[in-house]
């Protein structure tokens, strides 16, 4: 299974991305991180716009997006599991949106197939990060009948 994650802002090194590498060594999936960012000194919608044409330009071409919006749905592990594997089963290659600090531009959330919560909470970017490649690897430990899950 190809992913994609397209985030916006650079991650330092540290926890956040030690624990993104180890899930992502686990994952037999091919996962391709994408980082874009605005260097610019512009604010509000403006910032917003310019990160949602950053962030289009690198969804690769046919890939179904899910994006990681508040407005989403959450799911629990068990059904993201079940919604990757049909994707995984029908050769689908998914691009996981995470936004920047003033989220979504509403063109990437038309652009998504489903907007994905994870919880009325707001994380901060690195984490939302860690969270999905860690609901990634869930996901192929619960498809692959691995005891992780319990």
């Amino acid at each position: 299974m190809d992913l994609s994650i397209i985030a916006v802002g650079r991650l330092k090194s540290g926890p956040e991305s030690a624990l993104i590498g180890e899930y992502l060594k686990r994952l037999p999936w091919n996962v391709a991180i994408h980082e874009v960012e605005e260097r610019r000194p512009i604010t509000g919608p403006e910032r917003q716009s310019r990160e949602a044409d950053l962030i289009l330009a690198a969804i690769p071409a046919q890939a179904e997006v899910i994006a990681l919006d508040e407005r989403g749905k959450p799911m629990a592990s068990a059904d993201f599991a079940a919604f990757l594997g049909v994707r995984r089963d029908a050769g689908r290659h998914l691009a996981f949106v995470i936004g920047g600090a003033d989220g979504l531009h509403q063109r990437v959330r038309d652009r998504a197939s489903r907007l994905l919560s994870f919880g009325p909470m707001t994380w901060p970017h690195a984490f939302a990060r860690v969270m999905l490649v860690e609901q990634l690897y869930r996901a192929h430990a619960i498809l692959a009948g691995h005891p992780y899950h319990k």
